[in-house]
Order: C-alpha cells, then sequence, then structure tokens
C-alpha cells in the first residue's frame, strides 16, 4: 500500500494487476444458475426462484419466513449481516457512538472534500448532471487522489457545464470522437466510449439514472435492502454499454453485487446520490438512506477492524494464521459465521485469488457453483481476515458493516462513511487523536 495519503480506494494496486485481462476482478461467476432456477434443481425444470403470485424471490422468503404470493419477508427490512438471526453482530457501545458523533462534527465537513472525487461532481447543480458527473466519477475512483482528481475532470470536460443535455445530443460517433484518447489506468478508451454510451442510453430510455434504478426496486415499498435494485441497476448499464461497443464495459469498473464483489466505487455513487448533507448532494429523492450500504475499501476495513472493533482486529486474525484456511459461512454457527469479537477466520475461493482478494471485487468459488440472487452470495460467500494486515473485504463484509453502523445511524447507516475515510485519505493536523490513519 502506498501512504494513506497518496491511496483512496482499496482498489489501488490490485485492480491495476487486472490491466488488459478483460475485467477478471468482479467478473462472471462460472457455474452460476440461471436467475429463475432455484439452485440444485435440474436446469429447465422449472423450479423458480420467484414466488408464486408476484412475492419476493424464494431465496428471500426462505430465508425469512415469509409466506408465498406476495408477502413481504418478514425481516425484509434487516439486510444480511454475518449471522441470519435477529441479534445483531455487535453491541451497541456508548463510547463508539460519542466518538462517531465527534468525528462526524469535524470531517464531516465541506473544507475536508477537496481530495475527494466528488468534489468534482459538486461543481454541477441539477440532479440529472450531478448523477451523470457522479457515474463517471465514481467509475474512476480508484489510485492516487490527485490522478483520479485529474481523471474526473478531463472524462467530464467534453460535456461542459451541463453533462446530461450535451451526453444527449450526442451520437455514438461524437462520444468515440471525445473519448476516443482517453485512459486512465486500465480504464482504456473503449471502456470510457462503453460507459458514456450505456448513459446516454439510459438518458434516452428511461430519463435518467435515478429511473433506471427504480425500474429494479420492486421491493423498496417493503423497505427491501438495495442490493437487488443495485444488480439489476448494474446489470442494465452493461447491457446498454454492450449494445454500443462490441466488448462493452470491463466488469470490474461497474462490478455487479451479484457476483460477490463489496462493489465499492457502486455504492459510493449510490452514497453519493442518496444521502443529503453538507457532503452528498443527494439528488435522488425517492430511496431511503436507510436502505444504503457501507462503500467498503481497505481504509474503512482498518477502522471498523482496529478503531471501532466491527471486525477482528490484526491480532485476532495473526491467531487464527491470517490466510491459512478457509470457511465456508455455511459451515459454522450463526455466531460465528459473525467473525466479530470472536473471529471466524480464513480465505474466500475466489476465481480471481490474489488481485481480486486484495481488491475485494470478488466473487464465489468457480467449484461451489453460484448464487441465483444476491441474498445467496450473502450467504455464500466466505468471510475471512485475508491477512494479518487488512480485513477480507467483500459483499458479506459490506453487509456485516453496515449493520453494526446501524445500531448508531439506523435510518442512515452510511452516515460516517466520509468522515471515518478522511484521516487515512487526507490527514490534518488533529486528525491523529482519531486513530483512523
Amino acid at each position: 500500500m502506498k501512504s494513506s495519503k497518496d491511496s483512496f480506494s482499496v482498489e489501488e494496486g490490485s485492480e491495476s494487476r487486472e490491466e488488459g485481462k478483460g475485467g477478471a476482478a468482479g467478473g462472471e461467476m462460472s457455474g452460476v444458475a440461471p436467475r429463475n432456477e432455484v439452485p440444485g434443481a435440474a436446469p429447465g425444470s422449472g423450479m423458480s426462484s420467484a414466488a408464486p403470485g408476484g412475492g419476493p424471490p424464494v431465496a428471500y422468503s426462505k430465508e425469512n419466513g415469509a409466506a408465498p404470493g406476495g408477502s413481504p419477508p418478514v425481516a425484509y427490512n434487516k439486510v444480511k449481516g454475518a449471522a441470519l438471526t435477529d441479534s445483531p453482530p455487535v453491541a451497541y457501545s456508548p463510547e463508539i457512538a460519542c466518538f462517531l458523533e465527534e468525528i462526524y462534527s469535524v470531517c464531516n465537513r465541506i473544507e475536508r472534500l477537496e481530495l475527494d472525487p466528488l468534489a468534482v461532481v459538486r461543481r454541477y447543480s441539477a440532479p440529472e448532471d450531478i448523477e451523470v458527473a457522479g457515474l463517471v466519477c465514481s467509475t474512476l475512483a480508484f489510485g492516487s487522489v490527485h490522478l483520479i482528481l485529474r481523471a474526473c475532470e478531463t472524462a467530464l470536460e467534453p460535456l461542459g457545464t451541463r453533462p446530461a443535455d450535451a451526453l444527449r445530443t450526442m451520437d455514438q460517433r461524437d462520444i468515440e470522437r471525445q473519448w476516443g484518447s482517453f485512459q486512465y489506468r486500465f480504464c482504456f478508451p473503449n471502456d470510457m466510449i462503453a460507459l458514456m454510451g450505456a448513459i446516454r442510453k439510459a438518458l434516452l430510455e428511461y430519463g435518467s439514472l435515478e429511473s433506471v434504478f427504480l425500474q429494479g426496486d420492486k421491493w423498496r415499498a417493503h423497505g427491501a435492502p438495495m442490493l437487488e435494485a443495485a444488480s439489476a441497476f448494474v446489470r442494465t448499464l452493461r447491457r446498454f454499454a454492450n449494445e454500443v461497443t462490441p466488448s462493452g464495459l470491463r466488469k470490474n469498473l461497474l462490478p455487479d453485487p451479484a457476483d460477490g464483489s463489496a462493489s465499492k466505487r457502486l455504492f459510493l455513487f449510490f452514497r453519493w446520490m442518496i444521502r443529503h448533507d453538507e457532503i452528498d448532494p443527494g439528488p435522488w429523492s425517492s430511496v431511503d438512506p436507510s436502505r444504503l450500504l457501507v462503500p467498503m475499501d481497505v481504509h474503512m476495513a482498518r477502522t471498523c477492524a482496529e478503531r471501532l472493533h466491527f471486525l477482528p482486529g490484526r491480532r485476532e486474525r495473526a491467531a487464527v494464521g491470517g490466510a491459512g484456511r478457509a470457511t465456508k459461512v455455511g459451515d459454522v454457527g450463526a455466531a460465528g459465521a459473525a467473525g466479530v469479537g470472536g473471529g471466524a477466520s480464513g480465505t474466500a475461493e475466489a476465481s480471481t485469488a490474489g488481485a481480486a482478494r486484495e481488491a475485494g471485487e470478488t466473487g464465489r468459488a468457480a467449484t461451489t457453483g453460484g448464487p441465483t440472487s444476491v441474498i445467496d452470495v450473502c450467504k455464500d460467500t466466505a468471510w475471512s481476515g485475508s491477512s494479518a494486515s487488512a480485513p477480507h473485504i467483500n459483499l458479506r463484509t459490506a453487509l456485516q458493516i453496515t449493520e453494526a453502523f446501524r445500531l448508531y445511524a439506523p435510518d442512515d447507516p452510511v452516515k460516517y462513511d466520509f468522515a471515518l475515510t478522511r484521516p487515512g485519505i487526507d490527514p490534518h493536523p488533529g486528525d491523529e487523536r482519531f486513530g483512523c490513519l
């Protein structure tokens, strides 16, 4: 890792090792059952994961005790944490509550936004421009923060002061001409052309990116987790990208949570769009912030482990041998699966082992088959501490951490994300007292 001030996200070193490989990290999983078939059912058997009568998928109902036929699952509003029980993965601590409010009051301030790609996004005021700039900037949010800012500005420059209108008026040849020489690390010209083409198609067909998200958010009235909607959002944009360019969009640039990825940059985009405070512009008014997931990267994982104790710390991970053994969540008890306090540890069996494991852009092992929904991934993906220096990061970790933060901000579990990462990304004098460097 580079020094904290030079590194914006966990994707810094690991994703660059995927350059030219078609985005193996966060790529398609082998052995994934068709989306409407029950895992383990014979192909073509007609066993569908959709509940009769328009209800939620069986994967939800089975885990939450919901009756088929359209009734929302009993615990639909409880994002899956480490254990599928009513017990929180960690206990509420008044000391942690005071700490979180203090760091929020000190670091969640507009003057701390200078070294963050959101600073580029906040130059726009119209909701449709904020969401276009937000998707571009969040997609490029990996590497040195200074290089990220430069890449965001270069990518948005052809769109002027009204990105959404400018993109609508372009045709595909215009897009190819404007971004034909763009490159930022492993985001090549074809990737940016595909991304801009996909955004353009989304604006023309749906009117806004928010509308794209809402069309896949079928259970928001029940307070459902946003995982399925997030996955549908990614699939729609990937489909549009495939329609405008033969190669489509590199999958590790826009990872699908259904692959088990922590999808840090995707959930960062949703944080920007859905939350509204001094930092986050929040142009999407139709989505409840309580449904957000924490954008997990190495800075947040270390803070959650060493300062907040939401994850096993360095000593606990070292005690169990770091990456010495693999543990499937389904093979351990609910309390042990949590990995909090007791510290279940091992390695996630990722098809992109090395780089993907370090980046957190990893799915299930190809040898174990695959889930049919994001909730299946939450249930089946291994949680582990991949090394003594940093916890392993995947979707399950993000869900577990989100549940822990929900104890302190149930209506806004991502409230502390920006503040907690400032001391590590852009340290100011006095930040050392927070212990989040």
